[in-house]
């Protein structure tokens, strides 16, 4: 007994073991000729037919390897096997069609399987041209580096990065909690495209809370939980990094309020590229496929004017709702203000008391209405938010993509913003974690960081600089901040000098102020063995008065090989999103050193989302080599 108890402890770690040295990823979809999505392919690696994976309904897959995936197969009884090279791709769209599965002859005159790229050259002129037009990466069809290098017209807000502030002068930080997850998958879409995103696309707090991390939910009737943790920082060993992590209330998804959806569509030209309005249709299936009998949705659209293509209709008239969407095509000039004043009006006919009442823009945000017109967008966003009607913001396409001004748009409207590049993260934002970003359950979340001078000499907010607070916003009802829907998750991390450990704050001291205040540091030992304090504020969902929760963070700092998968996977993230904006406070973080801690923090990963981003790194520090080359 005592053997088989040892063996079977051997074989666990053995597993273990093997599972985390699976870090190569592939995701994709597979669909017929017609663009249906095709359930139950086989996906094998061509180098170790023992790693496969299937197709789901959605026609999604995702392949683990231990190795690189350089080739693979795809099979389906009726249209037969092709093998694919992956190349450098995160995200394929595959199209398997038996009536033009193509094989050539070896000198015997006997048929052999061929790849993509040899098929590319087989095929006739007509096609190879289209292939040398177009190129298809990460799910997407994107015009060749010409076009996006001579006709990029994208925009992004400039983020002039947090800097560290003396806690004797700046014991406070404060902050709202309305973190969105676009820049990551943004960020995705420019590395898959073999280029390094512009710096200020990168929105490094954002790349951060898109993963999951493993935060026990809230118990008894508070909504949100709070968890700290601190660590040697891993890119200065002199200094701290402290997790904060807070968790919303987890509820079963049949038990959550009805929702009254009303999409606003930009169906304008600039729409009709197959990575913006087909992905959105796809995109919206797939979230009608969710819908309960209870929910209700509508459709509006805007180009040249705009108008409604469906009428609010009940969730189990799903045919009803998806021929709408079939109907949907691009053509004309950009009204985006317009269309936003419809689909408010209808939102706000439909009002369900006490449910999730949202629009949901999807676009590229090329609006063409003017300066006064987008102010205007903005005040009456903010006023529709007042009256329990809130925003989300869906993103699409490149080369015109105008981030700045979606940001804006979620931020004013209590809402949340993605950036969609591929069906797997439609199905990740629109399925998967429908209830976390369309279901509130607490509005107006702020935090506010008091950090204990006696411990603490600086400290340095990493990322959220579009979402900083003035310190007396904290205790002021009024003003507005995040919210966090259902299982929402924001994380959050401070870079910290210790008393003692020299600074980064580059400025003299203070003659008369600073005196005074190296009086006043209080020194009670009840206070040396605290860091911080961590203080949050929420309101109910229909609240006016917000409630106060508040913990304290103790000065226990672990070495970080002691840390948790939390800490480690969040600063690897922290450390890839400074080396992308060629941050001057990344010490001596280095991509193959961010590569390391994220191998050591992948934890259980189930969807594959770290193994994805750990690929990215991978890509994106061969990308950094080859621009520094030239």
């Amino acid at each position: 007994m005592k053997k088989l108890s040892i063996f079977i402890a051997f074989l666990t770690l053995f597993m273990s073991v093997q599972a985390q040295q699976k870090n190569a990823i592939l995701k994709g979809q597979v669909t017929d000729a017609r663009g249906k999505a095709l359930a139950s392919v086989v996906i094998t690696n061509s180098k170790d037919t023992t790693e496969r994976a299937f197709t789901d309904t959605n026609g999604l897959f995702t392949l683990f390897s231990a190795n690189p995936i350089t080739d693979i197969d795809v099979s389906k009884p009726g249209y037969g096997k092709r093998r694919f090279r992956v190349s450098s791709q995160t995200f394929m769209n595959i199209v398997l069609d038996f009536r033009k599965h193509e094989t050539l002859s070896d000198a015997k005159g006997h048929e052999v399987e061929i790849s993509e790229d040899a098929a590319q050259l087989a095929a006739p002129v007509k096609r190879r041209l289209h292939f040398k037009a177009m190129s298809h990466t990460n799910g997407t069809v994107s015009h060749d580096n010409f076009w996006t290098q001579q006709h990029n017209t994208e925009q992004y807000s400039a983020i002039n990065e947090n800097i560290f502030h003396r806690v004797t002068d700046q014991p406070l930080s404060t902050f709202s909690a309305d973190v969105d997850r676009a820049a990551y998958a943004n960020v995705r879409r420019f590395i898959n495209h073999g280029q390094l995103p512009p710096i200020d696309a990168v929105r490094v707090e954002e790349m951060i809370n898109y993963f999951d991390y493993d935060y026990e939910a809230p118990k008894g009737d508070v909504p949100v939980a709070v968890f700290t943790e601190v660590a040697t920082a891993p890119w200065n060993s002199d200094h701290y990094l402290m997790h904060i992590g807070i968790k919303a209330k987890e509820l079963d998804k049949a038990k959550l309020p009805p929702s009254n959806l009303v999409f606003l569509i930009d169906v304008s030209g600039s729409m009709g590229s197959p990575n913006k309005l087909p992905l959105l249709k796809s995109a919206m299936k797939m979230l009608v496929g969710e819908l309960r009998d209870d929910d209700k949705v509508a459709i509006a659209v805007y180009a040249g004017a705009a108008g409604l293509v469906l009428e609010s209709t009940p969730g189990h008239e799903k045919g009803k709702i998806n021929e709408a969407i079939d109907k949907l095509e691009s053509g004309g000039s950009t009204a985006g203000g317009a269309g936003i004043k419809l689909a408010y009006k209808v939102a706000a006919d439909q009002l369900i008391e006490g449910g999730n009442n949202r629009v949901i823009l999807a676009t590229d945000g090329d609006f063409n209405v003017g300066a006064s017109s987008d102010g205007e967008m903005q005040r009456l966003i903010e006023e529709k938010r007042e009256e329990g009607v809130f925003l989300t913001v869906l993103g699409f396409g490149m080369g015109n993509y105008k981030d700045a001004k979606m940001e804006i748009l979620a931020d004013k409207g209590n809402g949340n913003y993605a950036y969609i590049d591929n069906l797997t993260e439609a199905k990740k934002t629109l399925v998967s974690e429908f209830g976390g970003t369309l279901f509130t359950i607490a509005k107006d979340v702020k935090l506010q960081v008091e950090f204990n001078p006696a411990v603490v000499a600086e400290y340095r907010l990493i990322g959220y600089e579009n979402r900083k607070l003035n310190n007396e916003d904290f205790n002021d009802d009024k003003k507005d901040a995040g919210e966090m829907g259902v299982g929402h998750i924001v994380t959050a991390l401070y870079e910290i000098v210790p008393v003692g450990k020299g600074g980064g704050a580059n400025i003299d001291p203070l003659k008369y102020h600073g005196e005074v205040k190296e009086r006043q540091i209080p020194a009670p030992m009840k206070f040396s063995n605290e860091m911080a304090t961590v203080k949050i504020r929420y309101k109910e969902p229909d609240g006016e008065r917000s409630q106060l929760i508040s913990e304290i963070v103790k000065n226990d700092a672990k070495n970080l090989n002691m840390a948790s998968n939390n800490l480690r996977w969040s600063s690897s993230v922290a450390g890839f999103g400074m080396l992308l904006r060629k941050s001057e406070h990344k010490g001596s973080a280095a991509y193959a050193n961010v590569i390391e801690l994220a191998e050591s923090a992948l934890g259980k990963d189930e969807e594959g989302y770290r193994r994805e981003c750990l690929q990215l790194m991978r890509s994106a520090e061969i990308l950094d080599k080859n621009t520094a080359s030239r």
